[in-house]
């Protein structure tokens, strides 16, 4: 990274990172890698897919950072009957009051937001499922016809219940494979818990500042993409994705353990990924450290564990750890 503007651009998000972490400490506690790689995601126009028990502030996290970064809001809270034209919006007609006329219009639904929150993704069936990860792979809108494009950035932050199975509807594998990272968020540390409680349970809410302007983030977008990368971490990245495929090359534990691995979108985030996380460092270029660090939120959903895997309790952590190293 050469160009001057550049480089001053990378200090700028250096300080941005740490003035970000301060204010949104004010309101969230601990789930500090959480945060971390949201904040990746974002800067990579990635989606994010967060899966965690009820009660872990993945809520409050995600309209914490909503308040913190000047954008649109949206909540949406995913049902068995939300239908698409709930998400997307819908046209109804409207008497024109200058000519007595009738004419349809079409009123935006939530999904025309920057920060989209998808609450219980997997309550809705697939039609509604599919309407809104049409928007975000287009980032635009299909209705009666006409397409309406959606205000950048637009950034999906979807949460899923692990525990509660009935009457939910998994997303398919084609459809996970379009969010970047699927975070797992756990519970607390009894430290983290304490602090928890005690805030929670007092008067005063916290106000937080807003610290990054729509036109710094979109400017951050662009400097990650201009970041470069060194041959070997490229191909590192590849080589680590393709080490999910079951075949002849395959190590033996992922033909025993895995049906289908990774695609190349894989590599693709982990690259984008790695340079972003070299960026809020300061790096100048990313190392194979930082596709490491992000592989299990890159590679979790994108690997399909079989039987054998489920009868000898093998998660999929446990597989990427072993083929990390």
């Amino acid at each position: 990274m050469t160009n001057q503007t550049d480089i001053q651009l990378l200090e700028k998000l250096g300080d941005t990172k740490k003035t970000f972490f301060n204010e949104i400490g004010k309101s969230i506690i601990g789930q500090q890698n959480v945060l971390d790689h949201i904040l990746i995601a974002l800067l990579c126009k990635g989606h994010t897919l967060i899966v965690g028990v009820p009660g872990l502030a993945k809520t409050l996290m995600i309209k914490s950072m909503a308040e913190l970064l000047d954008l649109d809001f949206s909540r949406i809270q995913f049902t068995p009957d939300l239908m698409p034209s709930d998400i997307t919006g819908t046209e109804l007609i409207e008497a024109d009051q200058s000519t007595g006329k009738r004419v349809f219009r079409f009123f935006k639904g939530p999904v025309f937001g920057n920060i989209i929150l998808a609450d219980e993704i997997n309550r809705t069936p697939p039609k509604t499922q599919a309407a809104l990860l049409e928007a975000m792979q287009e980032h635009k809108v299909t209705a009666s016809g006409n397409t309406y494009d959606l205000e950048e950035p637009f950034f999906v932050l979807a949460t899923q219940n692990p525990i509660e199975q009935e009457g939910t509807y998994p997303l398919p594998e084609a459809q996970l494979d379009r969010f970047m990272f699927n975070i797992l968020i756990d519970y607390p540390d009894r430290d983290e818990e304490v602090s928890i409680v005690q805030a929670t349970t007092a008067t005063e809410i916290p106000q937080l500042d807003k610290v990054i302007s729509r036109q710094e983030i979109l400017e951050y977008q662009g400097l990650v993409r201009r970041v470069p990368v060194a041959d070997n971490v490229v191909e590192y990245a590849v080589d680590l994705v393709s080490a999910t495929r079951p075949g002849d090359n395959a190590k033996d534990f992922i033909n025993e353990w895995i049906d289908w691995g990774a695609g190349p979108r894989a590599s693709q985030y982990l690259i984008l990924g790695a340079k972003t996380r070299a960026a809020l460092d300061g790096r100048p270029t990313p190392d194979i450290d930082d596709v490491k660090a992000l592989a299990l939120p890159v590679l979790r959903h994108r690997m399909l564990p079989n039987f054998n895997a489920e009868a000898e309790g093998m998660k999929v952590d446990d597989i990427l750890n072993r083929l990390i190293g």
